[in-house]
Parts: structure tokens; sequence; C-alpha cells
């Protein structure tokens, strides 16, 4: 199978697909009533085998047609040996080893389509976002991204999310527990003037990431070395067999590797192609294993509202000089006052524990254990 990488200049038309413009979609089918048609009718079906129809459209921007089915990703696999939840998450392709291995010396791939995607949309949406979360919005350009938190009045941490800035919309990456959350508190502060718009765009996605010191040589073999030593976040658009792709420098768990956001229907020949240059797969438990290793938290286990957003150690996504936004007297009442008591840390224990219980040196209370 031959991939072809076309770059295009404006943004992928998915992401930014104006909201009334029709679009044109052009099916072929089997006609559902053909014994009843007449012979004549009958026998130029036979000689056309399939009929092309035409038919005008007005989607709303993220209404992609589903995959072929015979081009599912999650079929593709399966039958390579994935085993899939029944949420859809592929959990393991019982490599864990061998995946977090070339994390050190090689490159994998991971599906985190799991993962919740945000489209914010409208005039007002650099602005909201930098009201509304702890990053410096207002200092990006289109084609830039970075981290921001999403946190409660008084900076308890909800999420970190990836953000990527394109020509008309911001598309944020969350954790899979918050997406649905994180979507209505920010339809809950759009205020009747804002012109803002939220949409969960999860299900019309997909979502992999490159990890490991040789993802930058899978990017230049299939022609996309454009974002190779880029800086974090920097983010370009192409087209994969005709299909839109967003590629983003930074992986959720560090700045190197890569980030892909696709349709649906071009992810198993994306993942194939990657495949094809040596990177190994690796599933959600190598995922979740790696993740701690990288000191990423993650909401539910070391993200809750018992720790703020400097004791989860999240200074590099929070903004110290722009102005107010949400949770920020707080952090700079901890800032000022040298309020911050307790971090997240990770430790190497001589016995497995319990998640969830605490770990005592002499009977005190030194730290949780989360995981």
């Amino acid at each position: 199978m031959t991939t072809t990488v076309v770059p295009v200049a404006a943004a992928a038309t998915w992401l930014n697909h104006p909201p009334n413009q029709a679009l044109t979609w052009r099916l072929s089918v089997l006609p559902r009533n053909a014994a009843f048609l007449s012979h004549h009718h009958l026998m130029k079906e036979k000689k056309k085998k399939l009929m092309s129809w035409s038919i005008g459209a007005q989607p709303s921007p993220f209404d992609l047609s589903p995959p072929p089915i015979d081009h599912d990703f999650l079929d593709t696999v399966k039958t390579a040996g994935g085993e899939i939840s029944g949420e859809g998450i592929i959990e393991t392709f019982h490599n864990d080893d061998e995946a977090l291995a070339a994390v050190d010396n090689g490159v994998v791939v991971v599906d985190l389509s799991h993962f919740g995607r945000i489209r914010v949309s409208g005039e007002d949406r650099i602005q909201f976002l930098h009201n509304q979360s702890t990053a410096n919005f207002e200092s990006l350009h289109e084609g830039q991204g970075c981290d921001t938190v999403f946190v409660t009045p008084t900076a308890r941490t909800i999420d970190i999310a990836h953000a990527w800035l394109m020509k008309n919309a911001i598309t944020l990456v969350v954790s899979p527990e918050t997406c649905t959350t994180i979507t209505e508190m920010l339809n809950k502060y759009i205020f009747f003037a804002d012109k803002v718009e939220i949409q969960d765009i999860t299900k019309q996605t997909s979502f992999f990431v490159l990890v490991g010191p040789k993802s930058g040589q899978v990017m230049e073999n299939l022609n996309l070395g454009d974002l190779v030593g880029k800086p974090y976040g920097t983010h370009l658009h192409f087209n994969v067999d005709k299909q839109p792709i967003t590629i983003g420098v930074g992986n959720i768990i560090s700045e190197d590797g890569f980030s892909l956001l696709m349709s649906p229907a071009a992810a198993a020949s994306i993942w194939k192609a990657i495949l094809s240059q040596g990177a190994i797969p690796m599933g959600s438990n190598a995922w979740n294993k790696l993740r701690i290793i990288r000191g990423r938290p993650t909401p539910g286990m070391e993200l809750t509202n018992e720790f703020n957003v400097l004791e989860a150690c999240l200074w590099n996504s929070v903004s110290l000089n722009k102005g107010c936004y949400k949770g920020q007297e707080t952090i700079s009442r901890l800032i000022t006052y040298d309020g911050i008591k307790q971090r997240l840390w990770g430790f190497h224990l001589s016995a497995a524990a319990e998640p969830g219980s605490i770990i005592t040196v002499d009977g005190k209370k030194v730290l949780y254990n989360f995981f």
C-alpha cells in the first residue's frame, strides 16, 4: 500500500469548514429497489455495476462520513492481534515490555482516540480560553500550541489540555474522563455577547501519538519532515490519500514525538503506514505505565480536588504574568505567601502497594500511593 502525503497551505477543511457552506458528497451505492426497476434499467445497471449519486448537504463542521467497513481501524487492529475493550479502547498488543523498551531506543505508536477532542470556534475564542484556563493564549499565533490547565475557582485541577491554535478554531485534547465536564463547563461560561462555540468532536476524529527517539525518522520517511525540530505545539495540515490530517510536535506526555489528528476514514491507512516504518504498536495498559514513569498526572488519579495546580507540578502550563483568569487569585497567593506545602513525586517502592493507600515512614505520612 502506498500512502501519498501532500501538504496544504490552508487549515484542514474538516477542522475549519464554514458552518453554512454546502458540501457535495459522492456516494457509490447499489439501488435497494433494483428488483423493481425496468429490464432496460437493470441492464444499464449491470453494465455500470455501481451508480454514482451527487448529494448536496449542509452538515455541521464536523459531520464526517463514517469510514468504509473494509477500512475500519479497530477491525484492522483486532486482525493484527490487538485486544480491544468494550468501549473501543485498544488495551494491549501483548507486547507491553517490548513497547516500553522502544520508547527509549526506537519509536512506538499509540491510539489515543478515546481521549477527548474539543473544538472552540468563534471570533472571541482566544480571549475566552485565555480567561478560562492557565495558559497565555493571547501570546500565541496560528500554527502554534501549548498545554493549559482547567482549574476550579480555588485552583484545584480539573485537567491539563493540549491546545492547537488553527485558522478558524482552537482544538483541545483532554483526558477521556473530563471531556464532557469541560465541554459543559465552557458552555456555561459563554455570556450572551461572546462569539464562541464549543463542540465535542471526539467521535468525528481519531488521534494517534508517536513516542521515542526515532519518531523524527518516521516523519522524515513519510515526507512529513517539515515538523522535525520545530517547537512544542507547532502543527501543520496535510492531505493523506485525500484525507485531511493535522500533525503537531509533542505527544501529551513529552515535548518530543508527534501527535496526529485525523478523520476516522484515514486512521487505518495512516496506522499501517507508521507501522511500515518500524514503529511498535502500544496499547493503553502500557501507555498508562509510561505516563506514570514520565510523571504525567491524570484526572481521577493524581489530579483531584485535594491538590491545586502547583502541587500537581504543572508550572509549565501556568502563565504567571497574564491578566485575570479563573483560579488566578489563589495561584498568586500560593506563590506570594509560599503556600505550596506538598507536591507530586515519583517513587520506586520496594514492594507493591494498594492504590490509594497512605505510605508512612516511622509512622508519619509522607505520600499517597495513586497507582
